[in-house]
């Protein structure tokens, strides 16, 4: 096979690999906040129950074919299913794209879906489920330190700075107003984010995350007329400023030092 064939093979493959894993993704959204298996039982209608058949579970393709709905009780079938599907395919193709056939490409993989499943659930729910932040912090430490070959110390660092510093941002936040400011979930996600991308990568993170919570909190206090009480969860922001480091942060941090 010449090259371009194993190129063009080689994109076809891990663009239906990540909307694959999109696929399991949803069943993740949907299951862990409600304390259900992610394994049994198998997918289902969850109007109806019925479950789905192998042939009306091929992701996207799946949705289009059958409307948008339901085969056996034509329930509406919410957007957001294909919508993560083809956002999980997007960010394989990207890596796959960026870091070739890779041990970093895996693992950044492995990293972005953990972090698609974070934001939906944290959207969702406001919350950010410790089963997947506790076990991700030195599960992803250990990947970045053996397989990417970060320095030890500095995946050690990432994770005491990366929790530290948003443990004492809330706090403070918590003596000022006297009501919590920053959730524990989001101290443990920028925890396993430092321990991923090691402690340098904590700048880019949170300038861009708080620049676009900033943005996003304006509109929404716009759009609502002057109300604040709208709560919005950090966690979206940050697994996005972790995610746009992986592809911009190593240059925007040699432009920084270069200031």
């Amino acid at each position: 096979m010449t090259e371009p064939m194993m190129d063009v093979y080689g994109t076809v493959c891990v663009t239906v690999l990540g909307a694959v894993v999109g696929s399991f993704l949803n069943v993740c959204i949907y299951r862990i906040p409600a304390g259900i298996s992610i394994v049994r039982p198998s997918s289902h209608c969850p109007l109806c129950q019925t479950p789905i058949r192998f042939y009306d579970n091929v992701p996207v393709l799946s949705f289009l074919m059958l409307g948008g709905r339901c085969r056996h009780c034509r329930a509406v079938i919410s957007l957001r299913y294909p919508v993560i599907e083809l956002l999980t395919a997007l960010a394989s193709l990207l890596l796959f794209l960026r870091y070739g056939v890779s041990w970093l490409y895996l693992c950044t993989f492995l990293f972005t879906a953990a972090l698609i499943v974070v934001t939906f659930i944290d959207l969702d729910h406001q919350i950010i489920p410790d089963v997947i932040t506790l076990p991700g912090i030195p599960l992803f430490a250990l990947a970045s330190i053996f397989l990417l070959k970060l320095p030890p110390l500095d995946s050690l660092l990432g994770i005491l700075i990366g929790g530290g510093s948003l443990y004492l941002v809330g706090l403070g936040y918590e003596l000022l107003k006297k009501r919590e400011g920053m959730g524990g979930g989001d101290i443990k996600l920028f925890a396993m984010i430092g321990g991923f991308l090691g402690w340098k990568s904590l700048i880019f993170v949170l300038l861009v995350s708080s620049f676009l919570g900033a943005i996003i909190g304006i509109a929404v206090i716009v759009y609502r007329r002057g109300d604040m009480r709208y709560a919005i969860p950090f966690g979206p922001f940050l697994s996005i400023a972790a995610v746009s480091y992986l592809f911009w942060g190593e240059s925007f941090m040699r432009y920084l030092l270069l200031r």
